[in-house]
């Protein structure tokens, strides 16, 4: 974990740690306070781990706590006005017509596509398991946003796609979008931010990507020829309430938000996971004898998810140790009490899953490995009131589902496939600037296993 800061500073101060890495510009008290403040010139911010305070603000309507507009500056390049940052009845509209893509059997329909990106990740790694160190998240990177391609259109990524998309959104994260100082400011909101060069052309670059493949399904649509995938559902789809369906833009808003979500998080959450097993050998032989016993190859069952509950439990915990997405930054819309403390509307409300999922007071063993707690009371306890990788209430990530199932998956016939372990003096450090990524990569040597599940 990073080295928290020690002892208070000055905002200017704050804001260098901050764009240096989020994490560890913050405080060691965080891990056991219920609550903090810190007061700017411009604004007020209070961090809350106090789970039924958490369970509150993540649970009230999506009027009472929006998206901070602070966070809507420093994204709004990349993401424009996606579901991920919008408040209100734009918001509102954009999941009543995104939500009905991610309900009940639809992940059923996809799990084939994951499948395949599985198989896929597989191969294509297999030249490269010589026992030389692999750098883990370009790898995870690219399978990740296989599966996007393929669950959203229908066509496998070709690897200079997924290298180009990789470096693009790590570009992004490293220009620093969030740490804007214009997002610091009281300007209203109908004035222009600027944004860093750096900001502005990754966000170009994927976005014009994104704007290709968008106008490319629109004619597919139209011409009647479309596949039947998550992309030609969402664009197909109308408001129920005001008849209007996504226009190209908006499309591309939501595409954006799928790429970072679904493709960056997934990537970062299973980077961790595999550098985890590979730390501890033992938990990573139990999660491939069960792929070993439950994955057969050349028979794709839907119903095998359900039956990984060792690899289920690993891409859990280290969801926990590492939440792909380290801070959700909200805004009091009206004046509120929190624990006995006044706080003004317009005030910034910050749920800290990094902190919550470490919190010294409610996890036993919080800064572990140790995929089994969750059949420990404490692990169940936690798990309903302090674990919260996807948020929760109405702004829950509406592709959880298929997080977990991609996730559970594509470790599954990782470890199947291959044994990983560290590589000396390359230990990731954890940075946090969209995602929770590491600093320098996370590098891994890779072997081959036996059918038996054993190292050759």
């Amino acid at each position: 974990m990073p080295t928290p800061r020690k002892g208070r500073v000055g905002l200017l101060a704050y804001l260098r740690l901050f764009r240096r890495d989020i994490l560890s510009a913050q405080p060691a008290h965080l891990y056991r306070a219920w609550m903090a403040e810190f007061r700017t010139p411009f604004f007020r911010s209070y961090l809350v781990n106090d789970p039924p305070l958490v369970d509150r603000i993540l649970g009230a309507p999506a009027t009472e706590f929006p998206k901070s507009e602070r966070i809507r500056v420093g994204l709004k390049p990349l993401l424009g006005e996606s579901v991920f940052i919008s408040n209100g009845e734009t918001w509102a509209r954009q999941r009543r017509i995104i939500d009905p893509s991610f309900e009940g059997g639809r992940l059923k329909s996809v799990f084939p596509a994951m499948w395949d990106a599985a198989q896929a990740a597989v191969a294509r790694l297999a030249p490269r398991a010589d026992g030389r160190p692999v750098e883990i998240e370009a790898e995870t990177s690219h399978v990740a946003m296989d599966v996007i391609f393929r669950t959203l259109f229908s066509v496998p990524v070709e690897h200079e796609t997924a290298a180009a998309a990789f470096a693009a959104f790590r570009a992004h994260q490293e220009a620093q979008p969030v740490a804007n100082i214009a997002a610091l400011l009281p300007w209203p909101k109908w004035m222009p931010r600027l944004h860093g060069r750096r900001t502005r052309e990754t966000a170009r670059t994927i976005r014009r990507l994104i704007g290709q493949l968008v106008d490319e399904r629109a004619a597919a649509i139209a011409a009647g020829r479309a596949p039947d995938d998550l992309a030609t559902r969402i664009m197909t789809t109308v408001d129920p309430v005001s008849g209007s369906g996504l226009s190209a833009q908006e499309m591309t808003d939501q595409v954006a938000i799928f790429f970072l979500a679904g493709h960056e998080t997934s990537a970062a959450a299973l980077g961790w996971a595999l550098y985890l097993l590979a730390l501890y050998p033992d938990w990573q032989d139990r999660v491939a004898a069960e792929a070993e016993a439950e994955i057969d190859p050349g028979k794709l069952y839907f119903s095998t998810l359900s039956r990984l509950k060792l690899s289920r439990a690993v891409f859990r915990e280290a969801m926990r140790l590492y939440p792909p997405v380290p801070m959700y930054v909200r805004d009091a819309a009206r004046p509120q009490e929190f624990r006995g403390r006044q706080v003004p509307a317009g005030a910034q409300v910050i749920l800290s899953p990094w902190h919550l999922h470490r919190h010294e007071r409610l996890w036993t063993n919080p800064h572990g490995f140790d995929p089994g707690r969750w059949e420990t009371p404490n692990g169940r306890e936690c798990m309903r009131a302090a674990y919260i990788p996807f948020s929760a209430g109405p702004r829950v990530c509406p592709g959880s589902a298929f997080a977990m199932a991609e996730g559970v998956l594509i470790l599954s016939h990782l470890v199947r496939a291959f044994r990983f372990e560290p590589v000396e003096g390359r230990n990731p450090v954890p940075v946090a600037h969209l995602t929770v990524r590491a600093r320098d990569g996370i590098h891994l040597a890779l072997t081959p296993r036996n059918p038996t599940g054993e190292a050759r």
